[in-house]
């Protein structure tokens, strides 16, 4: 097919639009769907166009915002007049909330910090919270000592506080056994419970395909002796549980007869050897739910028979159940998120710690710089969604983008450098805002007398046809001869006509190196500026958003966020 001009303007205008609305850059393909909503008549045919719209987008993302700006007041005609958005209403209203009664949790495990996948719940629970004027409870359920790492007390309790939560009371399950062993007493007098000493598969086959269950009918005097042994030691691990009763002809297997307790030897990293039995987490969390006041529970689907098993509980004590709310399970793909498989990265050395570049946690993300207001306002679009969806880490990244782009200064990054030699006479300067739309903040300065030497990245020295004429950005345009640069005037219009613009460094510059998300490390020089920002996110121009931070022997080092 052949790109009529009128179509060309169109994919243009688009470019620019977009490429300024996310700082400076834009992708062919979240254009495709923009340019057939105007363009129906390029759908059959989007294929064929697919060359020209690349090649403009990458003219346009080599330019400077300020060109992009200046050109699209050439191609805004091409756009169509845009409907006003309607106002997002945020996050749906809970059954049975009053304001200023209404109680949340978010009960981590303590076996890591806090993932992604945690911050959902955080960020919902928080806002619905807010919403009704209520209490938000962080609770932390350590009741399986074989799975508890002693720092993630502190280290949960520090992710949920930068994700901008703020608990109003703070509870730990080891502190609360006693409270969990009073209520087992309860049940096995009421007779709602009973110890089981069978057989682990025997019991569990007999619960799925039907059979007698002998302890299950024992009078409470004798499950509570059992109960007394359990806590003594007179068992060991696997030779008794307590059990709660449920219904036997329960039509999912997995409701049936649940376990409540089971003994535990191995030393709880918090409590050591005080206790030797400890609840699971359906009964622990249901206790704790009732005794705290949960008011509504929000979790994922995959809580769906949890669900089932404590409201048990709820019926045999005869308490008001809370409202259960469960939303759809995220996948997400290319991202680390399993805790035993960072500590064992960790301890062999891969991973540089809990907030390695590659991971998913939220100190990953934060060492990143990806914003907690771009995660809560992804969560909160999101919602309670019953459907399963997939993570868009290009929806997160473009809510991080608005967020940051407006305080990140721009620098210029010379990754794989190598020195070229510049021909020619005069001393030119080059005056470079460190934002182009905040010009407050001042300039680089950089005066280069010509002839002289500057570094530029060798794919894009290797991109360069000898003879062709391109632009050192901020600076004048060169062309390449052979094995040099020769000084080649500083007309601008070279950019409408399709010319590079590449990013430069004259002198030393400073040692840099970039962590990013796929494990590679990119190693160059940037600017000296840069060290103004150590501790923030600033744009090397051409590359992406990187959060700065600064090594003992200088070097600068840069952690990717996005393009």
């Amino acid at each position: 097919m052949t790109v009529d001009q009128g179509l060309r303007d169109l994919i243009y205008a688009l470019a620019l639009k977009y490429a300024i609305k996310y700082g400076g850059k834009t992708s062919t393909k979240s254009l495709v769907g923009k340019i057939i909503a105007i363009r129906p008549d390029v759908r059959s045919k989007v294929r064929e166009i697919i060359p020209e719209i690349e090649r403009i987008v990458k003219e346009v993302n080599e330019m400077t915002l300020e060109e992009q700006k200046t050109l699209l007041e050439k191609y805004a005609e091409m756009l169509p007049e845009e409907k006003p958005k309607e106002e997002k209403k945020g996050l749906p209203p809970l059954s049975g909330a009053d304001v200023g009664k209404v109680r949340m949790r978010f009960a981590p495990g303590p076996s890591g910090p806090l993932h992604i996948g945690h911050s959902r719940a955080v960020v919902l629970n928080d806002e619905y919270v807010k919403m009704y004027k209520g209490k938000f409870i962080l609770r932390l359920e350590d009741t399986n000592p074989k799975n508890v790492l002693p720092e993630a007390y502190e280290m949960i309790k520090e992710d949920v506080s930068w994700l901008g939560a703020k608990w109003h009371e703070f509870y730990i399950q080891s502190d609360r056994m006693q409270i969990y062993y009073e209520h087992a007493r309860k049940l096995l007098e009421m007779g709602k419970a009973y110890i089981c000493t069978e057989d682990p598969e025997v019991w569990r086959k007999k619960k799925v395909h039907g059979g007698k269950i002998p302890e299950r009918e024992l009078p409470p005097e004798d499950q509570l002796e059992k109960w007394e042994k359990m806590l003594d030691g007179d068992y060991k691990p696997g030779e008794a549980v307590f059990v709660v009763k449920t219904d036997l002809n329960h039509p999912n297997p997995a409701v049936r007869d649940f376990v409540g307790f089971r003994i535990v030897e191995e030393p709880h990293p918090r409590i050591g050897d005080k206790y030797r039995v400890y609840p699971t987490y359906n009964f622990a969390v249901a206790i704790d739910d009732h005794l705290m006041g949960i008011t509504h529970v929000l979790r994922g689907k995959d809580h769906l028979v949890n669900t089932m098993r404590q409201e048990y509980i709820y019926e045999h004590f005869g308490w008001e159940k809370p409202y259960f709310y469960h939303y759809g399970l995220v996948s997400m793909e290319n991202v680390i998120l399993k805790t035993t498989v960072i500590k064992e990265g960790i301890k062999k050395g891969e991973f540089i710690g809990w907030d390695d570049p590659r991971l998913g946690t939220l100190r990953a993300l934060a060492k990143r710089g990806i914003s907690p207001e771009a995660l809560r306002k992804y969560w909160i679009d999101v919602g309670l969604k019953e459907v399963d969806i997939k993570f868009s880490w290009d929806i997160l990244y473009a809510y991080n983008r608005e967020l940051i782009d407006r305080k990140a200064n721009r620098y210029f990054f010379v990754w794989d450098p190598i020195k070229v030699r510049i021909k020619g006479t005069g001393r030119y300067e080059a005056k470079i805002p460190k934002h182009p739309n905040d010009l407050s903040r001042g300039y680089r300065v950089r005066t280069v007398e010509l002839p002289t030497e500057v570094y530029i990245s060798r794919d894009d020295w290797e991109s360069i046809k000898e003879g062709e004429l391109f632009r050192l950005k901020d600076l004048f345009n060169v062309k390449r001869v052979k094995d040099y640069l020769e000084y080649a005037g500083n007309d601008l219009s070279i950019i409408k006509r399709g010319s590079k613009i590449i990013h430069w460094i004259c002198g030393e510059g400073i040692k840099t190196v970039v962590y990013k998300t796929d494990g590679s490390i990119v190693g160059g020089i940037c600017e000296p500026e840069v060290l103004e920002s150590v501790g923030k996110v600033v744009q090397f121009e051409r590359f992406g958003y990187c959060r700065i931070e600064r090594l003992p022997d200088g070097t600068v080092v840069g952690y990717f966020a996005h393009s």
